[in-house]
C-alpha cells in the first residue's frame, strides 16, 4: 500500500469511525423524544411550583438594528406566564442606525425599573454586549435571546422548573424556525434544526453526555457565569466556548424541549454563509484551544473532543467521493477498496436514521417531508463548502469581523404557541 492510500484509509477511518459513534446518539434521542410523546396528558408539575421558590431571571439582549423584530420578543418577555417582579430584561443596545433605540425607550417606559437598557457602542460583538449586561444582571438564572426570537408563553416557568435541581448549572432550551415556509433553504434549516435539537442533541442528554450551549434561549446560573469571568470576548462562537469551559469545571449541561423559542433562519445564501462560515470558524477555534479537555477523561469530556471534531470531520468526508471512484477501480489496494465501501454503507445508515428522525419528529408528520431527503447531498456539500472556507481562514489567519445576520422579521411557519401581543397576520398554517 503506497502513501497516499495509507493516509486517505486513515482519514476515512476517522471519519466513518466519527459517523459511526454518533448514529447510537441519534437512536437515543429518537427513543428520548418517543417516551415524551408517550407520557403527553400524564399530569405536569409545571405550575405547581410555589412562587417564592421560582428564581428571578436576568433576561439579556445584545441589539443593533433589531427594530424589525425587537418589539416582538419584548412583547413575548413581557407576557410571560411567570411572576412580573421576577423577571428583569437588560438590553444592550450597540449603535444602532435604524429605530432600535426609539424602540428599547418606548419598553422601558411601559416596564420601569423591570427593563434597563445600556448603549454599548463598542462594535465587538456580542460577547462583549452580553458582558456589559452581566454586569448589571441581579438574577439567580441569566437567560440569552437573541432581539429575533419568540419565546412560547411558559419558557421561562418550564426553564425554571429544571432549575430546582441544583445539578443543573446551564440549560439549552429548543429553538425552532418561525420562518420555515419562506423558501426550500428556510424549510431545510428547519428540518436540521428538528433533527438537531430533538435526535442529536436530546440523545446526548439522554446518554449524559456533551450538551452544548447555541446563542439563544440558554441559561446559566448567574454565580456560575461570574466564576467563569463571563463570555470570552473576540471569540466568534462564544456559546459553544462557554460550553467548553463550563464542562472544564465539571458543570451540568441540560437540554429541554419544553423550554420552546421561535427565532428566525437565514433566507438566502448570502445570509446562511455569512453566519455558519462565523459558527464553523468559532467552533474549530474552540476544538483548538479546548483539545486539553481529554486530559480530564470521562465519556463527557471525550464526546465533548468529539463533538469539537465536527467541522473538520465535515471537511474530511468529502474524501470518501474523492477517493471513492479510485478505489472501486483498482481493488488491489485492499484496504481503500474495503473502507470506501463502509463509508457508503455508514452514510446510507445515516441516512435512514436520519429519515426516523425527521419522520418521528416532524410535526405535523407528513411523507412529504421525507421528499426532502434527497437534496440533502446538496445541502451537505454547500456545508462542506462553508467549513472549507472557515479552515481556510483560520491557516491564512484572515482577519474576521463580527457581523450580525440580518433579520427580516417574517413570520411564516407553521403556527406556534404565540404570545400576546405578538403578530400573527404572516402566519402560513396552524398547530
Amino acid at each position: 500500500m503506497n502513501l497516499f492510500a495509507v493516509v486517505a484509509s486513515a482519514l476515512l477511518a476517522l471519519v466513518y469511525a466519527w459517523t459511526v459513534y454518533n448514529l447510537p446518539i441519534l437512536v437515543a434521542g429518537i427513543r428520548s423524544h418517543l417516551r415524551e410523546k408517550g407520557s403527553e396528558g400524564r399530569p405536569s408539575k409545571i405550575g405547581v411550583v410555589p412562587e417564592e421558590q421560582l428564581p428571578l431571571f436576568s433576561v439579556l439582549i445584545a441589539a443593533k438594528n433589531e427594530e424589525k423584530v425587537l418589539p416582538r420578543l419584548l412583547n413575548s418577555l413581557l407576557n410571560q406566564n411567570y411572576p412580573e417582579d421576577k423577571v428583569e430584561i437588560i438590553v444592550v443596545e450597540d449603535g444602532s442606525t435604524d429605530s432600535t433605540v426609539d424602540v428599547c425607550r418606548k419598553y422601558a417606559v411601559e416596564k420601569g425599573e423591570g427593563l434597563r437598557v445600556f448603549s454599548g457602542g463598542s462594535s465587538m460583538g456580542k460577547p462583549s454586549a452580553l458582558n456589559q449586561a452581566l454586569k448589571a444582571a441581579r438574577g439567580d438564572i441569566v437567560a440569552v435571546f437573541d432581539a429575533d426570537n419568540v419565546p412560547e408563553v411558559d419558557t421561562l416557568r418550564n426553564a425554571a422548573e429544571h432549575f430546582l435541581d441544583e445539578s443543573v448549572v446551564a440549560l439549552q432550551g429548543r429553538t425552532l424556525t418561525i420562518n420555515s415556509d419562506v423558501n426550500m433553504l428556510t424549510k431545510f434549516v428547519s428540518q436540521e434544526e428538528s433533527i438537531w435539537f430533538e435526535a442529536y442533541i436530546k440523545g446526548k442528554d439522554a446518554l449524559k453526555l456533551f450538551v452544548h450551549l447555541k446563542g439563544s434561549c440558554q441559561f446559566i446560573r448567574r454565580e456560575a457565569l461570574l466564576s467563569l469571568g463571563g463570555w470570552r470576548e473576540g471569540h466568534l462562537s462564544e456559546d459553544m466556548e462557554i460550553s467548553a469551559r463550563l464542562t472544564r469545571e465539571g458543570h451540568e449541561i441540560k437540554y429541554a424541549s419544553n423550554v420552546r423559542s421561535w427565532q428566525e433562519s437565514p433566507q438566502s445564501v448570502t445570509q446562511m454563509f455569512r453566519q455558519r462560515a462565523r459558527w464553523y470558524r468559532g467552533s474549530m477555534e474552540v476544538a483548538l484551544k479546548y483539545g486539553r479537555l481529554i486530559r480530564k477523561p470521562s465519556w463527557k469530556t471525550l464526546d465533548a473532543e468529539a463533538t469539537f471534531l465536527g467541522p473538520f470531520i465535515l471537511i474530511i468526508s468529502l474524501l470518501s467521493y474523492i477517493i471513492g471512484p479510485l478505489a472501486l477501480s483498482n481493488a488491489g489496494e485492499s484496504m481503500l477498496f474495503v473502507l470506501t465501501l463502509a463509508g457508503w454503507s455508514v452514510l446510507t445508515a445515516s441516512l435512514i436514521v436520519g429519515a426516523m428522525a425527521l419522520f418521528y419528529i416532524a410535526k405535523p408528520k407528513g411523507k412529504r417531508d421525507l421528499l426532502w431527503l434527497p437534496f440533502i447531498y446538496a445541502y451537505w456539500g454547500f456545508q462542506v463548502f462553508l467549513a472549507t472556507w472557515a479552515l481556510l481562514g483560520i491557516i491564512f489567519r484572515v482577519p474576521w469581523k463580527w457581523k450580525k445576520t440580518t433579520k427580516t422579521g417574517t413570520v411564516k411557519s407553521i403556527a406556534p404557541a404565540l404570545p400576546a401581543g405578538v403578530a400573527e397576520k404572516n402566519v402560513a398554517g396552524s398547530s
